[in-house]
């Protein structure tokens, strides 16, 4: 069974940084590409970033590129969303998703 635990979300200043963690289970994390979403109250789902499976390739939304780092650490089965320079507008739950699956979301709120 899959299992995917998002931390690291909280309250953050604009301009401020977070850095969040996915702990995964389940699966062979290191055979799978893994995504963060996110989901702002009154929207639907947003993909943010996706990394395949080595790390050697990622992609981002344009709305975070240049200020968002995906990464993952294959011998920790766990993946990383570095969020710098945030603004209220990335307000929301994020969630890391694989393999039709997301976990329960981490909240990440920016504002002064």
């Amino acid at each position: 069974e899959v299992q995917l635990v998002e931390s690291g979300g909280g309250l953050v200043q604009p301009g401020g940084s977070l850095r969040l963690s996915c702990a995964a289970s389940g699966f062979p994390f290191s055979n799978y590409g893994m995504q963060w979403v996110r989901q702002a109250p009154g929207k639907g789902l947003e993909l943010v970033s996706t990394i395949d499976n080595s790390g050697g390739y990622t992609t981002y939304a344009d709305v975070v590129k240049g200020r968002f780092t995906i990464s993952r650490d294959n011998a920790k089965n766990t993946l990383f969303l570095q969020m710098n320079s945030l603004k209220p507008e990335d307000s929301a739950m994020y969630y890391c998703t694989t393999l039709g699956s997301r976990g329960q979301g981490t909240q990440v709120t920016v504002s002064s």
